[in-house]
């Protein structure tokens, strides 16, 4: 793809956030869009929303439980930058409004306490570069129409991000397997789901292992003090504007979501 079809469709992306308009599947209306594309767009989107001022903070995983990859038939996660203006501090409401469709998941989120770059890291190896495991919440968002979405869609949009909220209890590695950290959570009382961390890819640390090899490929590294969201532990659910929802785990305690 031309650099400047990339911005062009990033900006088109852009607009339907800020408008909170969606927009038709990408991968309809371009003839062999490919992943690599799509990530080509993905970065002019980040650019824009990025500005003078917004910073990467982190990265989120998708597409990394079986269930989601069968869904999509597609056989690898994808990801995106998570940047500061998508993180709602633990505590305070999240607008509805500002989303178009949301959808809300229970993700762990791992810090890291040293940089990690690939190629040819392994999950033990990953494993060096976390300081600790927290509990965390995505709202998930989608840009295109009716979460019409491909892999090359999801991709190009940000991996469908739209916000994190991200518990500020961090539990040292040493101290808990992120494999087996179980969730269940509930909307306004109501159990919705139930998930445990090996969920994401069998084990969070090998997600983590694939986004710091993935991430070589584009001359990228994962650094220190920022945190991955590993993926979704269950199926996303939908929420609406009044609804509390309330994460609770076996090991890193809980985490509670207004929504305004």
């Amino acid at each position: 793809m031309h650099p400047d079809d990339a911005r062009i469709h990033a900006e088109r992306l852009h607009k339907a956030l800020e408008t909170v308009t969606p927009i038709p599947p990408l991968s309809a209306e371009i003839p062999g869009l490919t992943v690599g594309d799509a990530y080509a767009i993905q970065s002019e989107f980040v650019r824009r929303l990025r500005g003078n001022t917004g910073r990467v903070v982190g990265y989120k995983l998708g597409l990394t439980s079986k269930p989601m990859q069968d869904l999509l038939g597609v056989d690898q996660p994808d990801f995106g930058p998570v940047l500061d203006s998508m993180v709602v501090p633990a505590g305070r409401p999240v607008d509805r409004g500002r989303f178009i469709q949301p959808k809300i998941e229970a993700e762990l989120a791992l810090h890291l306490g040293r940089d990690l770059a690939g190629p040819g890291v392994t999950g033990p190896q990953a494993a060096e570069s976390v300081a600790g495991v927290s509990v965390a919440v995505e709202i998930i968002d989608s840009r295109i129409e009716d979460w019409k979405i491909g892999l090359t869609d999801t991709v190009a949009d940000l991996a469908s991000a739209g916000a994190v909220v991200v518990s500020p209890t961090v539990v040292p590695l040493a101290d808990v397997d992120p494999r087996l950290v179980g969730v269940v959570v509930h909307r306004n009382g109501e159990l919705m789901a139930t998930g445990a961390g090996a969920a994401a890819l069998g084990d969070p640390l090998e997600a983590l292992a694939w986004l710091a090899n993935t991430l070589a490929g584009y001359g990228e590294r994962l650094e220190a003090g920022r945190f991955v969201m590993t993926g979704s532990l269950h199926a996303a659910f939908a929420f609406g504007a009044g609804d509390r929802v309330t994460v609770a785990t076996d090991r890193l305690g809980g985490l509670t979501v207004d929504v305004a």
